[in-house]
C-alpha cells in the first residue's frame, strides 16, 4: 500500500496552468490530473501520502486537537531524524529524504504540525512556535523517541530552532535547510494584521500557487517533481473548506513576524548545521518592506556566513545554484553534504 500510494503521488502529471507557463514534464505512465478538478478537503483525507499516516491525540488550548504523522522506526541503534516541513507544504515532501535515512538505518519521524497537512486546523487557536514544539516533544514522547536529531526546512528551520531552544535535551543535533527567520524581518518590513494575509490567502489561485513556486523556489524552471508539490495546495484552495484554510494560514503566518529566533541563537547549546542553497532569495516582507529601508531581504548567499557566527557550536555547507528546496531541486547534491551534517 505504502508503495502504491508513492507511484500515485509520483505519477501524476499537471495540465497547462496557462500559455505562458513553463509545463512540466510527462512522466513515464503518461498520466495525466486535471488541475482544475482537483478538490482537497481541510485534513486532506483523499491526498495520498507516502507512507502510513498516524495519529497522535493533542490537548491545547482547550480544544481536542489531531496530529497526523508517518514513523519510521530506526535500525541498529540509529538515532531517530524528526523532519519538521516548511509553510508550503506538508510532510510528504520529505520521501526522498526519508528514504535515504532510513536506508542508512536512521529512524525517521513526520510530523504535520497543527495547523497543516493532515493535522488539524483549528480557526481559533494561537498558533506558536513554542506550542508546536510542545506538540512534537509530546507526539516524541508517546513513540519512546527521547533524543532526535531535529532537522527544520523553510519555517520548520524556525520551528526547529524553538525547539533547540526549549528541549536541549531531546535535541541531539540541531539541522537547518534553507531556514527562513535568519533575519527579523518586522526590523525592514510594516507590520501586517492577520486580516491583511487573509485577504491575500483568499485570492491565491492554481496559477498564482505555481507562479509563485516556479518564480521563487525554482529560478523559472518547472518539472513534474516541483508539480506535485503543488496539488495539494490547489486542491483545498479549490475544495470545501478553502475559507478555513485560508484564515489558518493568516495566523501561521502571523507567527512567522511575530516570533522571531534571530536574536536567540547565540542560547542553542546543541551542536548546529546549516545547508544552504545560495540561490534562495526567500523574504517574507519584502513587497511591504518600511519606507527608506535599504537592506535587502532574502540574501541567503550572504546570510548563511552572517548567522554562522551566533551559534556556539555550528558548520556551514553551501550549495551554490540552488535555491529554496535543495533536497527538491538536486537531491543527489543534497545527499552529500546532508550526510557530512549528520556525522
Amino acid at each position: 500500500m505504502r508503495l502504491l500510494m508513492a507511484l500515485v503521488v509520483m505519477s501524476l502529471t499537471v495540465m497547462p496552468f496557462s500559455s505562458g507557463a513553463a509545463n512540466p514534464h510527462t512522466d513515464g505512465a503518461g498520466k495525466t490530473v486535471d488541475v482544475a478538478a482537483l478538490k482537497y478537503d481541510a485534513t486532506l483525507s483523499e491526498f495520498p501520502y507516502p507512507y502510513a499516516v498516524e495519529h497522535f491525540a493533542v490537548d491545547s488550548q482547550g480544544q481536542s486537537l489531531d496530529m497526523g504523522y508517518m514513523y519510521l522506526p530506526s535500525a541498529a541503534n540509529k538515532p531517530v531524524v524528526v523532519l519538521m516541513h516548511g509553510k508550503n507544504f506538508n510532510g510528504a515532501y520529505w520521501q526522498s529524504t526519508a528514504e535515504h535515512l532510513h536506508a542508512q538505518g536512521y529512524g525517521v519521524l513526520i510530523p504535520d504540525q497543527i495547523g497543516f497537512g493532515k493535522s488539524s486546523k483549528p480557526v481559533d487557536y494561537q498558533y506558536s512556535f513554542s506550542a508546536l514544539a510542545s506538540h512534537t516533544k509530546a507526539l516524541m514522547t508517546s513513540l519512546d523517541i527521547e533524543k532526535g536529531i531535529i532537522l527544520g526546512h523553510s519555517m520548520g528551520g524556525m520551528l526547529a530552532s524553538r525547539f533547540a531552544l526549549l528541549y536541549p535535551e531531546s535535541t541531539s543535533k540541531l539541522l537547518l535547510i534553507n531556514p527562513i527567520g535568519l533575519e527579523n524581518y518586522l526590523l525592514y518590513s510594516q507590520y501586517k494584521d492577520v486580516d491583511f494575509f487573509y485577504q491575500q490567502e483568499q485570492k491565491k489561485s492554481a496559477k498564482s500557487i505555481q507562479a509563485y513556486q516556479q518564480k521563487n523556489y525554482y529560478a523559472g524552471q518547472w518539472y513534474q517533481q516541483y508539480a506535485n508539490l503543488t496539488y495539494f495546495m490547489i486542491g483545498q484552495v479549490q475544495g470545501p473548506d478553502s475559507d478555513s484554510i485560508a484564515k489558518v494560514n493568516a495566523l501561521t503566518y502571523d507567527m512567522i513576524f511575530t516570533q522571531p529566533v534571530i536574536e536567540e541563537f547565540e542560547y542553542i547549546s546543541v551542536p548546529t548545521r546549516l545547508i544552504i542553497g545560495t540561490r534562495d532569495r526567500t523574504a517574507p516582507g519584502r513587497n511591504w518592506q518600511k519606507v527608506g529601508n535599504t537592506h535587502e531581504l532574502g540574501r541567503y548567499d550572504l546570510l548563511g556566513k552572517q548567522v554562522i557566527k551566533q551559534f556556539k557550536d555550528a558548520k556551514l555547507y553551501e550549495l551554490a545554484d540552488l535555491g529554496h528546496l535543495p533536497q527538491i531541486e538536486d537531491f543527489s547534491r543534497f545527499k552529500i553534504v546532508l550526510d557530512k551534517a549528520l556525522h
